[in-house]
């Protein structure tokens, strides 16, 4: 299935795996092995926001832990029973559950699937223009130019 096929509605899960795992660079690439996203949003040339259908391994987290200076995200929980973590501690989340990451708030958040069973949620988020996005537990920071992620050691320097 292609963006070219000028889609209506599909079944999400039938939707193809983003081909790249990550945007992050090494070392922190590696560490989103076991999550796989399904790019709904850009199936239907959404431009706004983007909408993800993502899986969780066990054992596999969502994100580094990270907050946007410009981009509101929202999650959805469908299966399964992932740990959020955030600045204020860890909550246990289950189906039918929410949260939602108001920006520049400085609050770093993500999940961890700590279960042994799979965990699959809905995420979405803006794509607002010159975001940047702090790494509170990691030497990482990026921007958003020209819809790509740029990331940068604390200090600047480039990776790779």
């Amino acid at each position: 299935m292609t963006k070219q096929e000028n889609l209506t509605a599909i079944n999400a899960v039938d939707a193809p795996i983003r081909a790249k795992s990550s945007n992050y660079p090494e070392p922190f690439a590696s560490r989103m092995a076991g999550r796989q996203k399904r790019a709904l949003g850009d199936l239907f040339f959404l431009s706004n926001f983007g909408v993800n259908l993502t899986r969780l391994a066990p054992n596999a987290i969502s994100a580094l832990r990270h907050a946007h200076t410009k981009q509101d995200e929202f999650i959805y929980i469908l299966e399964g029973r992932p740990t959020l973590y955030t600045d204020e501690g860890r909550t246990q989340l289950f189906p039918g559950m929410c949260a939602g990451f108001k920006a520049g708030t400085g609050n770093g958040h993500h999940l961890i699937n700590e279960t042994s069973e799979e965990v699959l949620y809905l995420e979405v988020g803006d794509r607002t223009p010159g975001d940047e996005g702090s790494y509170p537990d990691d030497d990482l920071q990026a921007v958003l130019e020209n819809g790509m992620w740029k990331f940068t050691h604390k200090d600047g320097t480039l990776y790779g």
